[in-house]
């Protein structure tokens, strides 16, 4: 009995095969009858069935398995990526892209540590006739106050900011410099130093001529020394500008005199103020009530003279505003830009502030409407 079954089994096995290979196998030849034959047919067709299913299943779950892994992937891994939705451009004045970390491969902010604001900020709380004016809190990186500040204007000697800054960043404030004609080339009762052709004089004298005194016969012999040219400095400070987000902006010269092609924003001179801060020669030269200079005339006598500053805080032509310090800054005026200011200032804490009016009526207004805009530190 027991060799029967095995030869049924061994019988069986060989009838898989053979059905495999040809349809047409006579049943009676391998010893079953025709029920068993169907029988077993029936038999090997679910087993078939069987195998069907059970690779469909598998090929749904690997299907399964790709599909969760790509969702994944899409909203728990790549959703956690930096987008930047604002890539810095030509075209736009507040954010955009710095860099790239190489170590991450992340796109760094070009906003990242600025105040940054799209629209006006506070008008209600202060009535200021100043065209354009802002405050601008270093500390907690925030726009107290925002009135027109991406609005293009003549800067006057506000452009001395950005003179004085490409000059720091491609000069040598130890440089001694012998001064052109190319001093006088300027307007005719404009401020200056009185320097005159042929003294010989450091950089680092004339810049603080260019911002205590606000001479254009300094910023003038500046750009040459350093740009080579007064074209090419001018070329330097149009790069520098665009270098810093302020795509607002366009010098045509290192003074600031009106010119059509000569224009900024107070977000953008904010901006070149902020990055000058980095120098501590600037720093020094902004909070200075005066400066003393020795230097040499083209017969080798020498030249004493001290420069004045021209911020009206410093000289005590303006009251000073209460809950602040005045650390210094700079000023412009012309008929065409109106009376214009830029300042550091500090809480009493010692948090830095930035503080600028550009188009104010007249000196008196300006330094009036300063002191209301900077009443605001108080409440930042």
């Amino acid at each position: 009995m027991a060799r029967n079954v095995q030869v049924k089994q061994s019988a069986s096995a060989s009838a898989k095969r053979r059905r495999r290979g040809n349809n047409t196998v006579d049943p009676r030849s391998l010893g079953y009858t025709e029920r068993e034959w169907n029988r077993i047919n029936a038999r090997d067709e679910r087993e078939r069935r069987m195998e069907r299913r059970l690779a469909g299943v598998l090929i749904a779950l690997l299907a399964l398995v790709v599909v969760l892994g790509y969702l994944v992937w899409f909203y728990v891994i790549r959703s956690h990526d930096y987008h930047l939705s604002m890539q810095y451009d030509s075209h736009h004045t507040v954010y955009g892209l710095g860099g790239a970390d190489s170590r991450s491969g992340l796109a760094e902010s070009f906003a990242q540590e600025l105040c940054v604001t799209d629209s006006d900020q506070n008008l209600d709380m202060l009535n200021i006739g100043a065209l354009s004016a802002g405050l601008f809190d270093l500390t907690d990186e925030e726009v107290i106050y925002a009135k027109d500040v991406f609005t293009t204007r003549s800067p006057a000697s506000l452009t001395k900011i950005m003179t004085c800054l490409v000059a720091l960043k491609y000069g040598n404030p130890d440089d001694i410099v012998t001064v052109t004609d190319t001093a006088l080339d300027i307007e005719y009762g404009s401020s200056v130093c009185d320097i005159k052709p042929g003294d010989r004089i450091s950089l680092k004298q004339l810049l603080y001529g260019l911002i205590i005194a606000s001479g254009n016969d300094a910023a003038m012999t500046i750009a040459e020394h350093v740009g080579g040219s007064v074209a090419g400095f001018v070329e330097l400070m149009n790069t520098e500008a665009r270098s810093l987000g302020a795509t607002r902006t366009h010098f045509s010269n290192p003074h600031g005199l009106t010119d059509p092609e000569h224009y900024t924003c107070v977000y953008d001179l904010y901006l070149m103020f902020r990055e000058a801060m980095k120098y501590d020669l600037f720093m020094d030269m902004i909070s200075r009530k005066n400066y003393y200079a020795e230097y040499t005339r083209e017969d080798g006598s020498g030249v004493a003279v001290t420069w004045e500053s021209t911020n009206h805080y410093f000289t005590g032509e303006a009251s000073l505003p209460d809950n602040v310090i005045i650390y210094g800054g700079k000023t412009g005026t012309t008929e065409d830009a109106g009376a214009c200011l830029f300042l550091l200032v500090k809480d009493l804490y010692g948090n830095p502030f930035i503080a600028g009016l550009m188009h104010s009526a007249d000196k008196d207004v300006l330094y009036s409407e300063m002191n209301g805009m900077l009443s605001l530190v108080f409440y930042a």
